[in-house]
């Protein structure tokens, strides 16, 4: 898995990068296929000083992309990590319940 992390506009501290990292490694037990995850960092101006995490997750044949906005990049991130989650858990059971209903096709074949 090829982890990169862009920060738009200011310099990303250490500490919030191996924390995205961590999570980022936890969607491994979700789909092992994981090919590439881009994550980039960015935040406005504004007086409430939104910062936004987007998501771009590759796996064979699909690219998931999420973003999320709170005050905190943690928070943004631990957002965008269970959206990226729920999506995964579908593609993961859509492909299980197919490879079931193949299996059952094969067998009723025979």
């Amino acid at each position: 898995m090829n982890i990169q992390i862009t920060s738009r506009k200011f310099r990303a501290k250490e500490s919030l990068k191996d924390y995205i990292k961590e999570e980022v490694k936890s969607l491994s037990k979700y789909n092992e296929d994981i090919i590439d995850v881009n994550i980039i960092l960015s935040f406005t101006h504004s007086k409430d000083s939104i910062k936004t995490a987007e998501i771009v997750l590759q796996i064979p044949g699909k690219i998931i992309s999420v973003e999320e906005s709170t005050e905190e990049f943690e928070k943004s991130i631990d957002k965008a990590i269970e959206k990226i989650t729920t999506q995964l858990k579908k593609i993961k059971t859509k492909r299980l319940t197919k490879k079931r209903i193949d299996k059952v096709k094969d067998i009723e074949v025979e």
